[in-house]
């Protein structure tokens, strides 16, 4: 070839386009390690959701016989299925239990206490508790709630959701006093208070308002670490139709098409997830608040399952729990970790680098390892479940019905029931007795009097009597219930069975 200044100039010219060509791609490659950089770093999005009054006998993947929940069956494929894990046995202790990271016995909500129904003042007051969001906010982390609350009255408290750290909320009222009508609504024409005030919603499925609000969120703070909890309304009665089954009439055809629609909303947030481009840096986790409703009664593994909701039993505590992070969470994987819900707060905090407050004590443990894949075992050697059934009023003031409530414990072998007196007065063996038949308080075995004096010695270092609910009383009331009349409700359970039938035949 004759090297003339023609083809110099053309390869002048291809050395020039092919310098330009490789720095793009450099830049290119720059930016993209920037952004997965940030991803890797940045600390990751936790979404919440809670399902009301639901056990294990109606999600598929637990083996429930009567009921198909792909959408949630996929998540525990994904993600890991946790055996093992304790709500407390009614939605109030549960509720405050996942807020604070403490015991009922010790942030006082023992009993269950319906704020906007019943009233005299009563509230849930996060100055005078922990609030998970609160110390997720000062975190770093964008803070939402969706569906029921029930621990304040927002009549009184209109912006209370904010005091407890949540950026933004649409939240059903809980049904008010005084106002029944229109606040009983949470299904069909919800009534929901927002920023701008609670109203009606015509026309409209409360479960779609609170899951377009996440959605909503999600796209508004993408960029940001988010917080998300999403306490469902469903599957708790009153029983309904929904949107995907309006026709669906009969008792157990509706609870049924109630719970169907907790799977497609779940379905519905992950693809949002997916399309947002967040999956990857976001964590799920997927519950219910106890067990099924008592009236309701599903088949498990071939066996009829009375619901458990309000009892010590298994099927009031031990809760279909599902933890999901693609990449982070090991896929396809079951656990007999023992968790409980004051093991929530922690755990969380843990997950986002978030510094607990040193002014409070809080019962629960990190399981950020078990869920990331480090260890099989929690740091867990037990784990406890208490509280149910109403309050009563002393002075006007929400107060436990017990000095010291009944409880449940277990270690990874052995249940043992506690009674109001801090006596044992059940053992079983959940390894071969997971249905609680056969009571070993009385047994001449050497294996038991060894967990029974471990037992002991945990229970005698819980306070002798149960805090009571801390709170400012608020200084007016649009509607409050009659002492007397609550107070006799209380005091017709207080001699009720911590056991509920988990088989009916």
């Amino acid at each position: 070839m004759t090297f003339n200044s023609t083809t110099f100039l053309k390869l002048f010219n291809w050395s020039l386009y092919l310098l330009f060509f490789s720095l793009m791609l450099s830049c290119g490659n720059f930016k993209n390690s920037l952004k997965e950089s940030k991803t890797k770093n940045q600390k990751p999005n936790i979404i919440f959701i809670l399902l009301d009054d639901l056990g294990k006998e109606w999600i598929s993947k637990y083996d429930a016989d009567d009921i198909e929940t792909p959408n949630i069956d996929l998540l525990a494929k994904e993600g890991m299925q946790f055996n093992n894990a304790w709500s407390m046995p009614q939605c109030t202790p549960s509720r405050v239990t996942f807020l604070t990271g403490q015991y009922p016995f010790r942030h006082g909500w023992v009993n269950h206490y319906d704020v906007p129904r019943w009233g005299h003042g009563v509230n849930f007051d996060s100055n005078k508790n922990p609030s998970l969001p609160k110390i997720m906010q000062q975190a770093g982390y964008k803070t939402c709630a969706a569906g029921k609350w029930q621990i304040n009255d927002f009549r009184l408290q209109p912006t209370v959701m904010n005091d407890h750290g949540f950026d933004e909320y649409a939240m059903w009222t809980g049904v008010e006093g005084g106002n029944e009508t229109l606040s009983q609504e949470r299904y069909w024409n919800p009534y929901i208070h927002t920023t701008k005030g609670s109203k009606t919603y015509e026309g409209q499925f409360g479960e779609d308002i609170f899951t377009d609000f996440i959605i909503d969120f999600m796209k508004k703070n993408k960029d940001e670490p988010m917080l998300i909890y999403y306490p469902m309304c469903l599957p708790h009665g009153p029983l309904t139709t929904t949107p995907s089954e309006p026709k669906v009439s009969g008792k157990m055809e509706k609870h049924k098409a109630m719970v169907r629609y907790t799977d497609e909303i779940l379905g519905k947030l992950v693809t949002a997830i997916d399309n947002l481009g967040i999956r990857n840096n976001t964590i799920i986790f997927w519950t219910t608040d106890n067990g099924t409703s008592g009236n309701i009664t599903g088949r498990l593994n071939g066996k009829s399952v009375r619901g458990g909701k309000t009892y010590l039993t298994e099927n009031g505590v031990n809760q279909p729990f599902i933890v999901n992070w693609p990449g982070r969470v090991p896929a396809g994987v079951e656990t007999d970790a023992l968790v409980d819900f004051s093991d929530l707060l922690p755990t969380f905090t843990d997950l986002g680098d978030a510094s607990l407050p040193k002014d409070y004590h809080f019962d629960g443990k990190s399981f950020k390892d078990v869920i990331l894949g480090y260890k099989t075992k929690s740091d867990r050697e037990w784990i406890l479940t208490m509280g149910s059934l109403p309050a009563r009023l002393n002075y006007k003031r929400a107060t436990n019905l017990h000095k010291f409530r009944d409880r449940a414990l277990r270690d990874r072998n052995y249940k043992v029931f506690v009674d109001t007196l801090g006596q044992i007065s059940h053992v079983y063996n959940l390894r071969i007795d997971a249905e609680e038949k056969e009571n070993l308080i009385n047994s001449n075995s050497k294996k038991i009097k060894p967990i029974l004096k471990k037992f002991k010695t945990i229970i005698s270092n819980f306070p002798p009597e149960d805090a009571q609910p801390n709170y400012t009383k608020l200084s007016y009331s649009i509607y409050d219930i009659s002492p007397e009349t609550l107070n006799q409700r209380a005091e017709k359970s207080r001699k009720r069975s911590n056991h509920a039938p988990l088989v009916e035949y």
